[in-house]
């Protein structure tokens, strides 16, 4: 619901770190407060809602049960997201969910299931999606085609104990290498099929720390317009620089769009150059165009819904079974 001044009340179930980062977006918009949070763990709920007068709960289900709300974020662990997600939209009760939209396909199919029938608004947070240059390439690459892309996803990232389990959380190849393949579906369209591999060196952590993901990896992926896309993960330790970006090679056209902290869409196209800076942080356009999706009852003004980001979450689990496989792997329609 909305309050007396038209103030979007909204839920948060999750208060990890990127709970941080979605409270500080909250706190920057005019038409949405934070009043409650919840968390297994209760210190963490509670420093989560620190400075908001935001409730604290320990159980999404009380949440629900207790809170009148207009919308709830979920950001819990990615094997976590189907039960509160599909609760909170069969209640009609809209949701911004973090990305992966799950860990199998089975979850994400409940999802996609749940906001169809119920026509309730649900994002799925893609940030690199809600990026404005984005809207600037298609007259760009007018009368072009596509014909590589080369995304880079490089640097220190928090470790969790569910990221570095492979079968909780998908690791470096679905927690940061699936934001360059929703870009590469994005700019380019649908994946035929995936190679993969990885590498053996720890470049995060020492040999004996646990956990069974991959440092570095990459993927290629065979584009269903012909055109190919290399995708380069590495998890370096804190401190190092990162990198991240995405190069595009078009038939008259060779752009850059660099990706965090700076934002900008630089060379080429048709003779003429680019140089071209965002207009706003895509994290905060993402959640703003939550909100008008909430307000306006409009499943489908969202940046990037959960059908869409299912069929991202295919190309990953093509990707997982190519690591395994040593083999190409075609994609599976979601």
């Amino acid at each position: 619901m909305t309050d007396s001044t038209g103030m979007i009340r909204m839920g948060m179930i999750g208060a990890g770190w990127i709970a941080q980062d979605h409270k500080r977006v909250l706190a920057a918009l005019p038409q949405a407060e934070l009043v409650a949070v919840c968390d297994l763990d209760a210190e963490r709920a509670e420093a989560l809602a620190g400075g908001t007068g935001a409730r604290t709960y320990q159980d999404w289900r009380d949440l629900l049960d207790q809170e009148d709300l207009g919308a709830v974020i979920v950001c819990v662990p990615p094997q976590a997201h189907r039960e509160p997600t599909v609760a909170a939209l069969r209640r009609g009760l809209p949701v911004y969910l973090e990305k992966p939209i799950a860990r199998t396909a089975e979850d994400a199919a409940e999802i996609v299931a749940a906001a169809k029938s119920s026509g309730t608004v649900c994002a799925v947070g893609y940030q690199w999606h809600a990026l404005d240059l984005l809207d600037d390439l298609p007259p760009l690459l007018a009368g072009q085609q596509i014909g590589l892309l080369l995304g880079t996803s490089i640097g220190p990232t928090q470790s969790r104990p569910w990221f570095v389990d492979m079968r909780a959380g998908g690791g470096n190849l679905l927690e940061r290498g699936s934001h360059h393949l929703d870009l590469a579906r994005t700019v380019a369209g649908e994946v035929a099929s995936v190679q993969a591999a990885a590498g053996r060196v720890r470049l995060a952590r020492s040999g004996v720390e646990e956990g069974d993901i991959d440092d570095a990896l990459t993927m290629m992926l065979e584009l269903t317009s012909g055109a190919l896309s290399t995708i380069v993960v590495g998890w370096t330790k804190p401190g190092q620089p990162g990198s991240y970006g995405l190069d595009i090679v078009a038939s008259d056209a060779t752009l850059r769009l660099a990706l965090d902290p700076d934002f900008t869409l630089t060379g080429v196209s048709a003779g003429q150059p680019v140089n071209l800076r965002a207009a706003s942080p895509p994290l905060e356009r993402s959640m703003s165009r939550f909100l008008r999706a909430v307000s306006q009852h409009d499943p489908a003004a969202v940046v990037c819904t959960p059908a869409d980001a299912a069929a991202t979450l295919a190309v990953a689990i093509a990707a997982e079974r190519a690591l395994e496989t040593s083999r190409a792997v075609p994609v599976d329609a979601p």
